[in-house]
This record gives C-alpha cells, sequence and structure tokens, in this order.
C-alpha cells in the first residue's frame, strides 16, 4: 500500500492565529497504516537498563551522563533500520530524538549533549530520516518534555524525584521550543511528533496548548499525540480529566479498548524493557501479531517498540521476528492496511476490520460448534477463507455462525472474509459472544500490578480478552472478587489465563460469600486458557477466585460467572 502524506512546512512560526487541528486527510494516512516501529535508543544501550528511568537508580547519575563519551554505534546503518521495517509491514517510525535523560540524537545548536559529541560523530536523526523517505517509510520523532539532565527543569532523576538547585522553566520551555523548531525544520517534514514526559508538575495545560501550537505553525500537518498535554488516555480507554489531549490517544503496553469515535495507537515493548536488555524476553510471534490485529479490530494502531544495541544493529532475533511479521501481513495484510475497526469488537475470539462492503474475521479461538456472531441488518453475500479451507456459514434470525473444519483453523488467525450486499461502515459496534453476569460487574483484588488501574481487576471482568488484570511479579497468593449487584443464580465459571503468561495458577478455590464468610463450592489445580467450570447451582452476590499457589504473579484476561 502506498502512502501518500499530506505534508506541508510553513516559513515561519509567527502566526497571530491559533494553530487549528489537523485535517481528516492528514490523520487518514496514519490511520491506514496501522503499524508503525518505535526506536528507543542512545547512550544508556551500553548499560543494558531503561533509557531514563535508570538514571540514578541502577546506574549512577554521574555515570550515567558519561555514557555518551564512550557511545560509538560503528555498525549503526539507518537504510537497514528503514528496511527492516518495511520489511516488517511497518508504515511509519518513531525515532526517541529525546528522552527523559537529556540525550539529543541529532546535531543541536542548542546543547553539546548530544550525538555529535559522542565517538560515533554522526546525526543519527539526519541519516535515519533520508534512509526512511527512501524506502517509503513516513519519519516520525519522541520527544520527551521533561529533562531529568538538563538544569532548567525543575526535576531531576531518578525519576523526576528529586529538585534541581536554580531551575528556570520559562528558559527551558525556550530550550524546549527550539530544539522541536530544529527538529521540524532541518528534518520534516514529520509525519508524528510523540511527546511524553508530560504528567510532571512543572507542566500545565498553557504550556501544552502553546507548545501544541508551536509546532503547528511549523508545520501545519503533523500530527501530535496527547501527551502534549495531561490528557493521557487512560487504561480503560477514555481520555481523563478532560485536559487538552492532542489528536490521538496513546495507551501503553496494552491494547486500547474499542474506540471509533477518536484515534488511538498502543505503544508495546518488542521485548520487556523499551531500551535494549541483553537476554530480555521476546514476544512471540503468536502474541505479536494477535495485538496488532486487536489494535486494528479496536480501530487503532500498534506502535511495536525495538531497542537496538550498543553497536547499532536492531538485534537480530527481534530482526526475525519482524521480518515473521511481515510476511504474514504479504499475505493478508489488505484484512488491516486501511481497515477500520469492527463491526465486530474484540474478544478470546478474536478481532474484525471492515473496508467498503467487506468485513475481515480474525479468529483467535474457535468455540465449540463454530463462531456465533451477532447478526448485522446487511445480508452476507459469500464467505471465504483467506487463511485456507471451506467457509460454513448460515445467516438468520438473530445470528451469524461461521465455522471452518478443524485442520484449517490456524494456531494464531484464522482470517475469513465476509462480503456483504451493502456498505460495512454504516453497521453498529457488537459485542461477540454471550455475556457473563460478572461483565461490567464491580471487581476488586488483593494485589494489582504496581497498583495501576489498566491491571485493575475490572480489567478480568470486562469481556475483553485484550485487556488483563495483573499482580506484583513474585506474588504467590491473591485473589479477585466479583460482586454482582444482587444475589444470582449460577451454575458455570470460565477463567482464562494469560496465554503468554503460560500456567501460573497451581492450586485455587472457587468460593462464594454466605454473610458471614467464604464458603468454597469449588476446588482446582492448573487453569490454562479459558478453563471451564461446572456445578449444581449456586446462589451467591459476591463470588471469588482465591489462588492458593501460583508460580509467578497470577494474570488473567477474564474471570467470568455464568447464570445457571
Amino acid at each position: 500500500m502506498l502512502l501518500v502524506l499530506p505534508l506541508r512546512l510553513l516559513a515561519s512560526d509567527s502566526s497571530p492565529q491559533p494553530a487549528a487541528p489537523p485535517s481528516p486527510a492528514n490523520l487518514e494516512w496514519w490511520r491506514e497504516a496501522r503499524f508503525g516501529m518505535f526506536v528507543h535508543w542512545g547512550p544508556v544501550s551500553l548499560k543494558g537498563t531503561e533509557i531514563g528511568w535508570s538514571r540514578g537508580a541502577e546506574v549512577p547519575e554521574a555515570e550515567y551522563d558519561r555514557l555518551f563519551r564512550h557511545f560509538n554505534p560503528t555498525r549503526f546503518d539507518g537504510r537497514a533500520w528503514a528496511r527492516t521495517a518495511k520489511a516488517a509491514g511497518m508504515k511509519y517510525l518513531v525515532l526517541t530524538s529525546k528522552h527523559h535523560d537529556g540525550f539529543c540524537l541529532w546535531d543541536s545548536q542548542y546543547t553539546d549533549y548530544d550525538v555529535m559529541n559522542t565517538p560515533f560523530g554522526r546525526d543519527v536523526i539526519r541519516e535515519l530520516s533520508a534512509a526512511c523517505r527512501k524506502e517509503g517509510i513516513v519519519f516520525c520523532t519522541y520527544h520527551s518534555i521533561c529533562d531529568w539532565w538538563h538544569p532548567d527543569y525543575p526535576l531531576g532523576s531518578p525519576g523526576g524525584k528529586s529538585q534541581k538547585p536554580a531551575p528556570n522553566m520559562d528558559r527551558y520551555n525556550a530550550y524546549l521550543k527550539g530544539q522541536l523548531t530544529e527538529l521540524i525544520r532541518n528534518y520534516g517534514p514529520l509525519g508524528i511528533l510523540w511527546f511524553d514526559g508530560e504528567w510532571e508538575s512543572p507542566w500545565n495545560p498553557d504550556r501544552a496548548l502553546d507548545l501544541y501550537q508551536h509546532c503547528r505553525r511549523l508545520q501545519d500537518s503533523i500530527i501530535i499525540n496527547n501527551r502534549v498535554g495531561k490528557g493521557r488516555q487512560d487504561m480503560a480507554g477514555t481520555t481523563a480529566g478532560g485536559a487538552f489531549a492532542g489528536d490521538y490517544d496513546t495507551p501503553e503496553q496494552r491494547v486500547g479498548k474499542f474506540q471509533n469515535d477518536r484515534p488511538w495507537e498502543s505503544c508495546i515493548t518488542i521485548c520487556q524493557q523499551w531500551a535494549w536488555k541483553p537476554d530480555d524476553q521476546l514476544k512471540s510471534l503468536r502474541e505479536c501479531l494477535q495485538t496488532l490485529v486487536t489494535c486494528a479490530g479496536g480501530d487503532g494502531n500498534l506502535l511495536l517498540n525495538v531497542g537496538p544495541m550498543p553497536d547499532g544493529r536492531i538485534e537480530p532475533r527481534q530482526v526475525e521476528r519482524l521480518r515473521e511479521m511481515g510476511r504474514w501481513l504479504k499475505r493478508y495484510g489488505k484484512s488491516l492496511y486501511a481497515t477500520r475497526g469492527g463491526p465486530y469488537k474484540p474478544g478470546a475470539w478474536g478481532a474484525s476490520t471492515r473496508r467498503g462492503g467487506r468485513i475481515y474475521l480474525h479468529v483467535f479461538r474457535w468455540p465449540d460448534g463454530g463462531l456465533r456472531l451477532p447478526a448485522i441488518d446487511r445480508k452476507i453475500t459469500s464467505a471465504r477463507a483467506l487463511t485456507g479451507g471451506r467457509v460454513q456459514l448460515e445467516q438468520g434470525g438473530d445470528r451469524v455462525l461461521v465455522s471452518v473444519s478443524a485442520g484449517h483453523r490456524q494456531p494464531i488467525d484464522t482470517v475469513i472474509e465476509l462480503r456483504l450486499d451493502g456498505p460495512a461502515a454504516t453497521i453498529a459496534p457488537r459485542q461477540v459472544g454471550g455475556t457473563s453476569s460478572s461483565t461490567g460487574k464491580e471487581a476488586s483484588a488483593s494485589n494489582v500490578f504496581q497498583n495501576d488501574t489498566g491491571y485493575g481487576a475490572g480489567m478480568a471482568c470486562d469481556g475483553d480478552a485484550a485487556t488483563r488484570w495483573a499482580t506484583d511479579a513474585g506474588t504467590r497468593q491473591a485473589w479477585i472478587e466479583v460482586d454482582l449487584g444482587k444475589p444470582e443464580t449460577f451454575s458455570r465459571v470460565v477463567v482464562d489465563e494469560w496465554q503468554d503468561g503460560g500456567k501460573r495458577i497451581q492450586s485455587f478455590e472457587l468460593q462464594y460469600h454466605d454473610g458471614d464468610g467464604w464458603k468454597t463450592f469449588c476446588r482446582g489445580t492448573t487453569i490454562g486458557s479459558e478453563r471451564e467450570y461446572k456445578f449444581p447451582g449456586v446462589t451467591a452476590r459476591r463470588v471469588r477466585l482465591n489462588i492458593l499457589d501460583a508460580t509467578e504473579g497470577p494474570t488473567l484476561t477474564e474471570f467470568s460467572i455464568f447464570r445457571e
């Protein structure tokens, strides 16, 4: 697919008129692209610790700040990076021009703390932006608003927890705007400006709006993410606080909720850490592809991060994983690129996309008897499996039943094209599958990973397999409880452990509260993927899964309680 990028640089940023948001046409290329590469890189790769965050933590501040004197990535090849992105099926690339540690990957007139003062002495952004354009990849930059190194920025390392002795935020703001002017004028046009670091107290809504307008006056077609202001998308998929929030939302390290009224993009690492780490755990092809498909099915993009090594190469095993994704996309990419999410919302079963008079079903898990979908106000005129096999289709009443033979069900994604007698865009989004009594109900847990609401108990009771309840590393015992709101009679519970976490739970009991205490009505050992438990009817309002033993922090994608 050829991306036509309507970018135009303006001669001056002195216009007195407020800068308007990008036009729908400027956003369209990015929404059609669906898949981009994120790159976190800098001298910290010499240590193998996290970029920015390890300054003053795992790596003493003074040592961290001297790393640039030894940074000499002689095997850096911008063309190789761009070609890797292209081979992966990615359409744009976002590079960390400056992270929270203040180090700059371009030749900046505003500081000596940049790549030109390393032994390497080459302008990475100049070389990579040129290489991307030669390969047809849209070049974009990440830029941190906070700067724990710069003396004028009030907060410092570790993690913004220290105070600088003599900060000057107005002077730092001028520095920030000056560097962004350099990036846009000297290396643009840019597809996206991907801001970060907006959560700290020195940043405020007035500065956010001023910076947004400054950048858009320099390039009126640039796309700017929500982290320019304090309107970051929370993990439930809504923009919190009503604050100014740029042009699109950015859920981090998780797939966003279905959202087709405002653009969004999940940023997720291909390993565990953003910057390169030796022997970091690489995500499976299954997880990478299903994450991409689920993003598209939710009407969002995926920005998949790599952290290059200190010698300048993207790690070979990461390159191979990306190439595997690209080979899949060459065959089935038409079901993702230039589509919109829906009409069937993503779930444990898979996801769907649509374009013109077609719906593309991406089936990850096949229920017994085939996939039952809610009826739509269109007639399905034909169905074919792009991944092979014959599709059995029944359409009538309040359902659509789709199936393919067991031998043609793909382990990662069975792709089915449904042709309709009219446009798919007008079909209202709808949920797939029966709703359990626990869906949308109040949930609580004994432990939540880093107290992050994005991993809260409710994420396992939302009918969405793309979200999950998670616990802190090393957790061996935990519980998750659902309050059904009133006494319900139920005889079936389905528990779905996070598939890439394996069978962490080793022993558990299902319990209900009788007003005096918890009573156990079912016991088991390992759980795994979509494990169903049936039992004589139980009537209760409060139900919990009590995990007695786990090999590692328990993580559930769904905890579903079904009425009798």
